[in-house]
């Protein structure tokens, strides 16, 4: 039994985060301790045989059901390949800019689509995130579409709302080095709509860095903006 679960391609990914004392809860990047696209397609494999082992507990004829049938390896793979994404790839490349034209005046993005899942039940939240930007002379400028695929990488892992913006800021704080920066994410949480108390509210939240932080006009300009 010991030797079969050293053979699983989770149990060598285990091995080596704990070997380097690395975190890796469900909102962690773990994309530098996968040894290649092999190991990534056998870790879909274990998933799906996991995931296998679910449907017949839940007494699911998925041989003979042919709704169901393949169900495993579906999921498997829109885990690993999707909605995970962010958990097991690393992040894709951002063209930077140095501000040439030293450019000081509020830039604002949104709404940006984003999804993610809930980690608490792994169903979807889904919802709409505006970014606002104060460059320096400093600052990195990125493309527009960069700011949706540093959104999509760090909300496609299971996450809970407060926490991805948290990564989310410290990634584009990083990244541009802006004099300002803000964030506000609405979002619609179907393990409130779906399950539990099914209620229709959703949530939003904000954070605020830089002259954001410590200038209540700037803080005020960027939120009478995104509201419209």
């Amino acid at each position: 039994m010991a030797h079969e679960e050293e053979a699983r391609v989770s149990a060598r990914i285990r091995a080596r985060l704990i070997a380097a004392n690395r975190r890796f809860h469900a909102n962690d990047n773990i994309a530098e301790f996968i040894d290649a696209e092999a190991e990534l397609h056998g870790l879909e494999a274990e998933v799906a045989q996991r995931l296998q082992d679910v449907l017949d507990a839940l007494v699911i004829d998925s041989s003979g059901d042919h709704n169901t049938r393949g169900t495993a390896r579906r999921v498997a793979r829109m885990f690993v390949h999707e909605v995970f994404r962010g958990r097991y790839y690393p992040m894709p490349q951002i063209t930077e800019f140095p501000n040439a034209e030293r450019l000081n005046e509020l830039m604002i993005v949104g709404p940006i689509r984003v999804r993610s899942a809930c980690s608490h039940h792994l169903v979807p939240i889904l919802g709409k995130l505006w970014v606002g930007v104060l460059p320096s002379e400093s600052s990195s400028l990125v493309g527009l579409s960069k700011y949706s695929r540093m959104a999509e990488w760090i909300m496609s892992r299971p996450q809970i709302q407060e926490e991805a913006m948290m990564q989310l800021a410290d990634l584009m704080e990083s990244r541009l080095r802006p004099e300002g920066l803000a964030l506000v994410l609405e979002a619609d949480h179907f393990c409130m709509h779906w399950r539990g108390v099914k209620d229709e509210s959703h949530m939003i939240n904000s954070i605020m860095r830089g002259t954001f932080l410590t200038n209540p006009e700037s803080r005020k300009e960027f939120l009478q903006l995104v509201r419209g």
